[in-house]
């Protein structure tokens, strides 16, 4: 098969800090180290066979807008194919706008089409685990991009990706930061930034974190004049060894360009091609003093690490605090308490009291988040309304919690009304989520209805790091209630140009389109609250600077002006149909989605093919953006339209690497009891479901790939006067809409894909089917085993009754073997627990039953009475199964699964 035609296309998005550059064959040694061997001093680059000729970032910023191009050639020398990698890390908040290969002569292209249109292919692509497109956000600012190719002996491979973002500017810079880490020594490496700005460049500088400042002055080039800045760095085979006789590399780092832009005018308006961008960033303005309230999770879920970092944060913080700022504390766990009540003046003697409490308050309970803010709102709303002296102060509000709502009002809708009515515009909320398991879409939604923001807090060694570094950016207010406004006929489609604070070292940055023949008319009025007065100036276009910087940079100004507008709208957009319902969310996916086709840019609404490559089937890779950032369950229904592609990875068998998620094995049998093994306890978590024969529940729910198990209750004929019935799964829904997909599974039958003609086997058959990617064995009269290439293993348990048993009727079991491929958006009763969770157990002591033995359990913010007892575990052995101790959570499993049981009743089992 010819090399170029025998594609397996990976893309992936991981978590990580910065961005990756790597190209390296993934034929190489078992550790993933390359292997190079060092003769007569001169150094080997290549890597089984495979060099990475070269490997350049060409990166061009105008006017904030910035314009990356990555560029790696890779030869492979060696008299077979070979398979090789090209791997970079991009932001998050950057959009794919093109990439392309050429490999021996062909080139193939990426064209950008809406998810609805690249969803056929896509799924056949997957389904082969050939040619399958994945994007999956799970870092702090970076996606992973990852593409395989095989190519020919003795010949070469080029690829390039051309990526765009808007740089924001924080504590006074823009940051331009680059993971390098080639994996080998590459013959022609290169790290080139271009930047221009109108305004003028007033500080430019550059540093590798994998260099000594000594050989950083050596490598990195660097200068700036003018409105053009320039950073070359070059280093030759020789300056990247690690050693002077070591044949690896010492390029594994950041690499991290930062520079300004001059202040000296107030108006800064940039217009080419119907389009302007303005820049507001004045300088020498006095603070103002602020008025701000911390209100802090205490639950138990923050012990350990959060707590112990949350309380350093808090004491650096409070003796960061200006003497003319006032401020007050307020805990919520199950109870809400605050310090003062009311806000006090920074003064010495209240800040040492205050740091006397933070290092003194202790967790207690669950989370009344609504309780907490609102006892918040309430002391800024009372010190505004009756200390005249404080109302024209800048107030702000900061939360931190790392749970979802368990204490007080929980219902997300009624609480982001109840703070949406208390704040009522007056100041920014900014909302601080502690660790993954919180909810950041519902703190992303809460704080863009307050004139504020959401960020997640990484439960990291720099926690503490991050909550300063968070209040850096608003400690020093220098404006409120600031308006950008234009002539209203001169100017569509505008960006936000209503801010309720700029803070120093900040920027506000406005987009738009000019109306036709509008120019000479178009204007901009800044109105704005600063410290003892009012901010107003009005910016005019300088025409005649116009004409000279698009004669000093041409199209690419005009294209940089238009193209910042588009990715700001399309950001905005994307970012505000989060709280929105119904038609106006879907007209303004509508919008976004248009937008993004016409600018080319993959966003969470669009795909990219690869135009051209195709594998022996025919099929061709997908590129796709992941998905919003945790997005809550309830919130994801109307998603699945556009997010349908976003699947995990189909390593092959082999493959050393593969992460495990620790919470593998569950299953549901019997009674039904549910069990949770945790192999990083080496424990078992069980609970019970209740409810009447006939009721489905919601088992396993892929909510990206669409896959789901779903299982309905039978009850037991033969039941005592007053005894509880017990229920077992009777039928089992197994479906996969996207291939069409469908497994029934009955005590009496196997039927695939019924209501449509399907086959139906019996207990007694052996069989093994497959359909598109499921394989279904049928083992006979002891289980049935469906394994999804791109998905899990699963097994169901057949339970025959026999005389003298105390069930009636014959039922299933069900158990979960394999999850590891599942997607991370998987839910329902069992699909929950496929991720990782933190629990504690305490306390134990005899229960209400002599016999067993009761304890308290902390796990997701709640605190649970929990008992010992058996298990049947029937994975292993369908026929005897194997007793298991675990602790059971009472109440339909309170408490440990998300939200209440009946969340999971379904209408059918398909």
């Amino acid at each position: 098969m010819d090399g170029t035609m025998g594609l397996r296309a990976l893309l992936c998005v991981y978590l990580a800090s910065l961005l990756v550059l790597q190209a390296v064959p993934t034929q190489g040694s078992p550790t993933g180290r390359p292997r190079v061997s060092k003769k007569r001093q001169t150094v080997d680059t290549a890597v089984d066979g495979v060099t990475i000729r070269s490997l350049k970032v060409n990166c061009k910023v105008t006017s904030r807008f910035a314009h990356y191009v990555i560029t790696s050639q890779v030869v492979n020398n060696a008299d077979k194919a070979k398979e090789v990698a090209f791997d970079v890390e991009i932001p998050k908040t950057a959009f794919i706008s093109d990439f392309a290969i050429t490999a021996d002569g062909n080139a193939f292209i990426g064209d950008i089409k809406d998810k609805v249109s690249a969803w056929k292919q896509y799924r056949k692509a997957a389904v082969s685990g050939e040619n399958a497109g994945l994007v999956r956000a799970s870092g702090r600012t970076m996606e992973q991009f990852t593409i395989h190719l095989n190519i020919g002996p003795r010949s070469k491979a080029t690829f390039r990706l051309t990526y765009e973002e808007v740089l924001k500017r924080r504590l006074k810079q823009y940051d331009i930061v680059i993971k390098v880490k080639p994996k080998q020594l590459v013959q022609h490496f290169e790290i080139d930034v271009d930047i221009f700005e109108p305004q003028g460049i007033s500080k430019l500088d550059a540093q590798a974190s994998f260099l000594s400042k000594e050989l950083a002055s050596q490598l990195i080039k660097k200068s700036f004049s003018g409105k053009k800045g320039h950073v070359l760095f070059r280093p030759t085979v020789g300056q990247q060894q690690s050693c002077p006789t070591c044949s690896t590399s010492l390029l594994n780092g950041d690499f991290k360009v930062t520079y300004d832009v001059n202040r000296d005018q107030l108006c800064d308006l940039l217009v080419a091609n119907n389009h302007f961008a303005h820049f507001f960033a004045p300088q020498n303005l006095t603070n103002l003093n602020k008025n701000v309230v911390f209100v802090i999770d205490i639950s138990t879920s923050m012990e350990g690490q959060k707590v112990k970092q949350t309380k350093e944060a808090l004491l650096k913080i409070l003796g960061d605090i200006r003497p003319g700022d006032y401020f007050d504390l307020v805990l919520f766990g199950s109870e809400v308490q605050s310090w003062r009540g009311s806000l006090v003046q920074a003064s010495p003697a209240n800040l040492r009291a205050a740091q006397d409490f933070v290092r003194r308050f202790f967790l207690a309970g669950a989370t009344n988040l609504n309780g907490g803010l609102l006892r918040g709102i309430e002391i800024l709303n009372q010190a505004q309304g009756s200390l005249p002296e404080l109302s024209n102060h800048a107030s702000i509000l900061i939360m931190l919690t790392d749970g979802e709502p368990t204490e007080g009002v929980t219902d997300r809708s009624q609480i982001l009304k109840n703070v949406r009515n208390a704040i009522r515009g007056r100041f920014p909320l900014y909302n601080l989520g502690f660790g993954h398991d919180v909810d950041l879409n519902f703190l992303e939604v809460m704080s863009m209805e307050n004139n504020g923001r959401a960020q997640r807090i990484y439960e990291d060694h720099d926690a503490t790091q991050q909550l300063q570094g968070f209040y850096d950016q608003v400690a020093n207010p220098l404006l409120v209630d600031v308006e950008l406004l234009y002539p209203p006929d001169t100017v569509s489609a505008l960006t936000q140009h209503r801010h309720k604070q700029y803070y120093e070292g900040s920027e506000i940055m406005v987009a738009g389109r000019i109306a036709d023949h509008k120019l000479s008319s178009f204007k901009a009025d800044v109105l704005a609250r600063g410290e003892g007065q009012e901010f107003k100036t009005t910016c005019l276009v300088d025409e005649e600077e116009m004409k000279k910087l698009l004669q000093e940079r041409g199209h690419m100004l005009e294209n940089h002006v238009e193209r910042l507008w588009a990715y700001l709208t399309i950001q905005e957009l994307l970012a505000k149909r989060m709280k929105l319902e119904g038609k106006e969310k879907a007209d303004l996916t509508a919008k976004a989605l248009q937008m993004s086709l016409a600018y080319q840019f993959v966003t969470p609404l669009t795909s990219m093919t690869i135009r051209g490559m195709v594998d022996q089937d025919g099929l061709e890779p997908v590129i796709d953006k992941p998905p919003e950032d945790s997005l809550p369950l309830e919130m994801l229904g109307n998603r699945k339209t556009f997010m349908l592609s976003a699947l995990q990875p189909s390593p092959t068998r082999s493959s050393s690497n593969i992460q495990q998620l620790p919470n593998q094995v569950t299953g549901v049998d019997t009674d039904p009891h549910f069990l949770i093994h945790v192999p990083q306890t080496k424990d078992t978590l069980c609970f019970n479901i209740n409810e009447e024969p006939g009721v489905v529940l919601s088992l396993v729910r892929d909510l990206d790939t669409g896959f789901s198990v779903n299982g309905q209750l039978i009850g037991n004929k033969a039941r005592s006067p007053g005894q509880q019935e017990g229920t077992y799964f009777g039928r089992l829904g197994i479906s996969n809409p996207a291939t069409g997909f469908r497994l029934e599974v009955t005590p009496q039958n196997i039927t695939l894909n019924p209501g449509s003609g399907g086959p139906v086997f019996s207990w007694r058959d052996q069989a093994s089917l497959r359909q598109h990617e499921v394989v279904v064995t049928i083992n006979r009269k002891r289980n049935l085993v469906v394994s999804v290439e791109d998905g899990g293993t699963f097994e169901v348990v057949l339970h025959r009754v026999w005389k003298g048993s105390a069930v009636t009727q014959d039922f299933l079991g069900f158990y979960v073997l394999d999850s590891h491929r599942m997607s991370a958006w998987t839910h329902g009763l069992l699909g929950q627990f496929f991720h990782p969770f933190d629990y504690k157990v305490s306390d134990p002591h005899p229960g209400s039953d002599p016999t067993k033995t009761d304890a308290t359990m902390v796990v997701k913010g709640h605190q649970l009475t929990v008992t010992r007892g058996l298990q049947k575990d029937y994975s292993k052995d369908p026929q005897h199964g194997a007793e298991v101790t675990c602790w059971f959570v009472h109440n339909n499993g309170a408490g440990l699964i998300d939200g209440v049981y009946t969340d999971y009743i379904v209408p059918d089992i398909f």
